[in-house]
């Protein structure tokens, strides 16, 4: 390896690891200033670009260069909230525990005004912040054991209980700490959550009394006093959708269109389903259709 490209190597390395000393950052920029004259000189003899073009190029190299020589952390709080905001949540977490700087931005509530989870284990990682920047909030649940969560509780096996009883609380508990925390939140989307009641929504809609949209979507304990609650605590809801909660009845429906027209309500399948019934109410039933069978 030539004398020059070992001195180039190192200078580099003095940029980027600093512990080189300054000297060699600056033999660095040196090198690469000469080169970069040298170029535009032998192209401006050539008649090969304009004079104009060549300056502006030159100047755009070097603010790309020094952009790039700059350090992450260099960058003020809200440029680094922007440049957080591109990332996922495990990202941002990676990215917060390689300096105190960086630590900051993460823990900052500004950057968490939207969280999303797609599975209710998510909601035990410590990849996210809850705080009063919170205004939307999504918890959707497509998976095949949502079936098992939405069967009622006296109709599972042992085994769809067991499967049930690693999650079934997850999701109340983390509405509870929203309930705290989040009092600004604007919007609550929760799909797919077959283990909350209605005494989880009620309390979202009494601690966050900014909420302006509500939806609710295969949610097969959400009964009628959701809705109820929506009339009656649900000061600031512009939207309420209800779509796929088997629990939900026409009565409770039209009790909402009357008493708070202005609030745009969906329930698709909702009052059509058929809705969960007592052990017993089934007993009652099978024995009736029992003695029309017998005395037919």
């Amino acid at each position: 390896m030539c004398r020059a490209t070992v001195c180039v190597r190192k200078a580099w390395e003095g940029i980027m690891y600093p512990g080189y000393g300054e000297q060699t950052a600056a033999l660095f920029l040196l090198l690469l200033l000469l080169l970069l004259l040298n170029v535009c000189v032998c192209m401006s003899e050539c008649k090969c670009v304009n004079r104009p073009d060549l300056t502006q190029s030159c100047s755009l190299f070097f603010l790309s260069f020094f952009i790039f020589m700059m350090h992450l952390v260099d960058l003020n709080q809200e440029c680094l909230l922007h440049f957080f905001s591109f990332l996922d949540k495990d990202s941002r977490r990676n990215l917060s525990l390689t300096c105190v700087r960086l630590r900051e931005a993460f823990l900052d509530p500004r950057l968490w005004s939207l969280l999303h989870f797609s599975s209710p284990s998510e909601l035990r990682r410590d990849n996210f912040v809850l705080g009063s920047s919170l205004r939307h909030l999504n918890i959707c649940w497509h998976s095949s054991r949502v079936k098992v969560c939405n069967i009622e509780d006296w109709m599972k096996t042992s085994f769809q209980r067991d499967l049930c009883s690693k999650h079934e609380r997850l999701v109340s508990h983390f509405l509870e700490r929203v309930c705290h925390m989040c009092p600004n939140l604007l919007s609550l989307t929760l799909s797919g959550c077959g283990h909350i009641t209605d005494h989880d929504v009620i309390s979202m809609l009494r601690s966050c009394r900014r909420l302006q949209q509500l939806c609710l979507e295969n949610c097969c304990r959400v009964t009628d006093a959701v809705l109820q609650a929506v009339v009656t605590h649900g000061i600031s809801l512009l939207e309420v959708r209800v779509d796929f909660c088997r629990n939900i009845t026409q009565t409770g429906l039209q009790g909402v269109r009357l008493r708070r027209p202005g609030v745009r309500l969906s329930a698709e399948r909702s009052a059509g389903m058929i809705p969960d019934s007592q052990p017993e109410e089934k007993l009652h039933i099978r024995r009736a259709l029992q003695k029309v069978l017998i005395f037919s």
